[in-house]
């Protein structure tokens, strides 16, 4: 059911302007031609991907997981294909010091069974040591195999923050993609369904209609002002977002008996 415009509903400020039905769906149409234009290129890309060449590498170079350290080779489960997410690492935080960004990705990615049913196995690596990651992988509570890769070079080991694609062929191991910063959205679904709402996303670097509401805020709470931040990355137990010391990546909060620290415990950079 709907309802008809009126005088007192046609101009609601930072919000968009209401119409009947038909002109409703008559601009829906105009931007479906858009959007499957969007759809058919990102198809086309694609398909670009998968003729892209392959570089091969040594499949017995090990990694340590939660059995030990094991080869490469091993983290394709029998299967011909191998997805990873490279998950940046501060060495020395504590949980709630840990790449935020990296926890958007890896919430997401709790079961990997519709890659499975695709011949595809998935797995986390990052440059932290085994000690430190087995520590944190319990406390988030995740289902998916990690494995620490330090030390270990490119392109298994080296910088993190991507997606990286393998496909193996026998007892021989190649790259076949990688990808990194909005290259892996697609891990995080939550932002293609916001990008859907009349708000989106709601941060500082995004297009948005004179009027709507001001982006989240480090240090206010949601709708504030101040500097624009990431708003899903860091919040305190409020649901403000910030950067301080008593902030966590927003999954944390959801932790069993998690509480407020003082301090993200970081000492440098993420590896």
């Amino acid at each position: 059911m709907t309802t008809s415009p009126s005088e007192s509903t046609t101009a609601l400020p930072g919000r968009p302007p209401v119409v009947d039905l038909a002109t409703w769906q008559a601009t829906r149409d105009e931007l479906l031609v858009r959007e499957k234009a969007h759809t058919r290129e990102g198809d086309a890309i694609a398909a670009a991907r998968r003729r892209l060449p392959m570089v091969e590498l040594d499949g017995t170079i090990e990694v340590i997981g939660a059995d030990g350290p094991v080869p490469f080779l091993d983290l394709f489960q029998g299967h011909d294909e191998l997805v990873v997410y490279k998950h940046m690492w501060h060495d020395g935080a504590p949980h709630q010091g840990q790449c935020e960004g990296c926890t958007l990705a890896a919430w997401h990615m709790k079961d990997a069974v519709y890659l499975h049913a695709r011949g595809v196995s998935f797995a986390f690596l990052t440059t932290g040591s085994w000690e430190e990651v087995s520590s944190y992988v319990e406390f988030m509570g995740y289902t998916q195999p990690w494995y620490s890769v330090r030390g270990v070079p490119e392109p298994i080991g080296g910088d993190m923050g991507y997606v990286a694609c393998f496909l193996r062929d026998g007892d021989r191991v190649f790259l076949t993609y990688s990808t990194t910063g909005r290259g892996f959205e697609v891990m995080t679904p939550s932002l293609g369904l916001l990008d859907m709402t009349p708000y989106g996303r709601r941060e500082g670097w995004q297009d948005y209609p004179e009027g709507w509401p001001a982006v989240p805020q480090a240090g206010s709470p949601v709708g504030g002002h101040g500097a624009p931040i990431c708003w899903y990355w860091r919040t305190d137990v409020h649901g403000n977002a910030t950067w301080g010391p008593t902030g966590r990546p927003v999954p944390q909060w959801t932790r069993p008996g998690v509480t407020p620290e003082e301090t993200l415990g970081r000492s440098g950079d993420c590896h």
